[in-house]
């Protein structure tokens, strides 16, 4: 292995690490609220560093710890934990929420740029935005 080859594998585990966390500390979380989550959300601003990693590959991170967590992580959790690690990594990432009324279905997925990055550009269309965290 090449040692530019290396060192991306070792930002992708610690970003999954770091995802794996994410997903347990939003687990921790949920009890206070989903009024303080949305708080927290709006309170972390993107780093000033500039990212070494593409957002897919963030994206990809937090897809890989879901696989490995012991319980299912939902859009909600997903989302929150992506939205985090890539405005750490210093992109503008903002966490959308929104539904469909007929038949009733909520989801939350995470967009730079008006381009979602964790889920199907259909959502945009389909889904009524409730609120971009």
């Amino acid at each position: 292995m090449t040692r530019p080859a290396f060192a991306r594998a070792l930002c992708l585990t610690a970003l999954t690490v770091r995802a794996f966390l994410g997903l347990a500390a939003f687990d921790a979380a949920r009890t206070l609220g989903f009024a303080r989550l949305c708080a927290w959300l709006r309170s972390t601003c993107p780093s000033t560093r500039v990212s070494l990693l593409p957002a897919d590959d963030i994206v990809w991170a937090v897809d890989e710890a879901c696989v490995w967590y012991p319980k299912r992580a939902a859009c909600l959790q997903r989302s929150v934990v992506a939205t985090w690690l890539l405005r750490g990594q210093g992109l503008r990432a903002e966490m959308v929420i929104g539904c469909r009324p007929l038949p009733f279905e909520s989801h939350a997925w995470v967009e730079i740029e008006g381009r979602v990055v964790n889920d199907r550009q259909a959502y945009r269309a389909a889904f009524v935005v409730l609120d971009r965290l």
